[in-house]
């Protein structure tokens, strides 16, 4: 008699056991809010080696889910509690919290678009990216300058300067410095096809001389259509060991330009200065988008050795000093060039920062 009344207890509270467990799990399981009360969408930021329980504590503060012992015995049911993924999540109280467990376990975290518009420095990418909060700014730039870094990416340079490729990426926030840069290198091989460099030896140049003299095309011209004609004077100039004459060359070594391109400045003697020296500057200037990479191996066929900004975006190009003389004298006539103690040549206001080729 007492072993009947004993198992008769134990199949009951085994039967009591499963219901509060099957009503537990349906509980649990249920959205805090439905779909047609629209509730607002909530960032939720799970920061590295944070606790499940932490988790489940921070969705209960947003008022995501019903209760934090309720996730946790959730995800300890499912053994997954210690596979949530860190990083910035988007939810809203309408997703039942198996659906918001099971997007954590999948990584399934916020991408913010940035873009890196052509023709930026390593540090104007450095100051983007830190702007959308996607990685440290001097960490960005530290990791930039790393040689032992840069030699792991594959790239045969001491900057990384050039090799960013400019496009509009989806990162996480935050996302390390190294990460990033991984990702736009990577980009930029997709972009340097195999028929690229392959052109690029037919040329006789290296790869980091195509991307240095594309970037030099980029800084110079906001006008796509004409990249391939600039691209024709700083070849012809080559081959005839003509220095660049490159404003923007120039502009690059200042470490405090103001915006107005001086006399004294065309004497700085740094390596970039292609008034000074002849041939490419050391390495890029900037990043260069794929119009002009591919103005750089394919450049038009001209005479021109010479070209002067029309002040609307365009360009005169010249194949001899007295017409591009001319071009200069009517392009070129400025108020401030009138002022009688002027030493400023030239006033950069973004690109395109335009040199007048032949000028003493």
């Amino acid at each position: 008699m007492k072993l009947r009344l004993i198992l008769i207890t134990a199949v009951t509270l085994a039967v009591l056991a499963g219901v509060v467990g099957y009503q537990m799990i349906r509980w649990a399981e249920a959205p805090l809010k439905s779909e047609a009360e629209h509730p607002p969408t909530k960032i939720v930021v799970v920061p590295e080696g944070t606790a499940f329980q932490q988790v489940a504590a921070l969705l209960e503060q947003e008022q995501l889910i019903k209760s934090r012992s309720a996730f946790v015995w959730l995800g300890k049911s499912q053994e997954v509690d210690r596979k949530i993924h860190p990083g910035e999540y988007e939810f809203h109280a309408a997703m039942p919290p198996a659906e918001i467990l099971a997007k954590m376990i999948a990584g399934r975290i916020v991408l913010h678009s940035v873009t890196i518009p052509e023709g930026y420095t390593l540090n104007q990418i450095a100051d983007v990216l830190a702007d959308h909060h996607i990685t440290d700014r001097a960490d960005f730039l530290k990791v930039a300058d790393d040689k032992l870094f840069i030699k792991s990416l594959g790239i045969a340079a001491d900057s990384l300067e050039g090799y960013l490729y400019p496009d509009t990426y989806r990162f996480p926030r935050p996302t390390s410095g190294k990460d990033v840069i991984r990702t736009m290198v990577d980009q930029l091989a997709q972009v340097m096809t195999q028929e690229w460099q392959a052109r690029a030896k037919d040329i006789r140049m290296t790869v980091h001389e195509v991307l240095t003299l594309a970037s030099v095309i980029e800084k110079e011209t906001g006008s796509g259509g004409e990249r391939p004609q600039i691209a024709s004077v700083f070849h012809n100039r080559l081959k005839k060991k003509i220095p660049l004459q490159s404003d923007p060359t120039v502009i690059y070594a200042l470490s405090n330009f103001d915006g107005n391109l001086r006399k004294k400045d065309l004497s700085n003697p740094s390596p970039y200065n292609t008034y000074r020296w002849a041939g490419l500057p050391p390495g890029p200037i900037a990043s260069p988008g794929a119009d002009s990479i591919r103005a750089a191996l394919f450049p038009a066929l001209s005479s021109y050795l010479y070209f002067v900004s029309k002040n609307d975006g365009t360009h005169q190009f010249s194949a001899t000093l007295p017409e591009h003389n001319r071009a200069v004298e009517k392009y070129q006539k400025r108020p401030f060039r009138r002022a009688p103690h002027s030493q400023i040549l030239r006033r950069h206001n973004g690109k395109p920062a335009l040199s007048e080729r032949g000028v003493a």
